[in-house]
């Protein structure tokens, strides 16, 4: 991500050239094998020039995971149309391919990376998971969730975290093949809890209830009752 040619920008543009930079190249190796040196050539300007606009690789590090957390929240922004089950499949294969495309940059947001603790890198995590539990509540027409459900979805979301960075390790696993088992493991969560609550069971009726014949949910019901049989 290079730009060639060195010219004059204004100080906004200059910082997000530099984020821009140090996001693709965060995206593509470790954080910690990145240099400023590395980060200066790519953006065509000097070492110096670098810290006029950051302090130091930690702040143009945090700047590189807000753009990046930012970015991871977009993939789950999907239209309230249309069954569940489909809407969920779209979310993950927009959110796999994040991951696919940026691995050792989602595994630096999740993991911490080299900011590992700090008070800013956790609020950006806790964001986009948050992000994640909102679109969920919206994707199920609830303003808000009772704790049955909300620890439901919070789970839901840290499975899809989990599985995703295990997938990076290797990519054992075909993508699309994840994508479809974590719409079936959202269901199979809430049917889990909809066994033991009435309130669960409304929330599980409401999902199936426009589910076509060939939806997501109806393959995992189909699945699980061939095992039966």
């Amino acid at each position: 991500m290079s730009t060639g040619v060195r010219r004059r920008m204004g100080v906004e543009e200059r910082r997000q050239q530099l984020i821009g930079v140090a996001l693709d190249l965060f995206s593509r190796r470790s954080p910690d094998e990145v240099s400023i040196d590395e980060i200066a050539a790519a953006a065509g300007i000097s070492r110096p020039l670098v810290y006029h606009y950051f302090p130091g690789k930690m702040s143009l590090y945090e700047a590189a995971l807000q753009r990046a957390s930012e970015e991871l929240k977009a993939r789950f922004t999907e239209p309230h149309e249309g069954p569940l089950g489909v809407r969920l499949l779209h979310v993950m294969g927009r959110f796999f391919e994040h991951v696919d495309e940026h691995g050792p940059g989602f595994s630096a947001l999740m993991r911490g990376g080299p900011a590992v603790g700090s008070t800013t890198t956790n609020a950006l995590i806790d964001s986009v998971r948050q992000a994640a539990y909102d679109q969920m509540l919206a994707h199920l027409g609830l303003a808000d969730a009772p704790p049955r459900l909300e620890l439901v979805i919070r789970s839901w979301i840290s499975l899809a975290e989990s599985t995703a960075l295990i997938w990076l390790d290797g990519r054992r696993i075909p993508r699309a093949e994840l994508e479809l088992q974590l719409v079936h493991d959202f269901a199979a969560l809430v049917a889990v809890s909809a066994a033991q609550d009435e309130g669960m069971a409304d929330v599980l009726r409401a999902m199936l209830k426009d589910e076509p014949a060939d939806g997501p949910f109806a393959e995992l019901v189909g699945r699980l009752s061939a095992l039966g049989s």
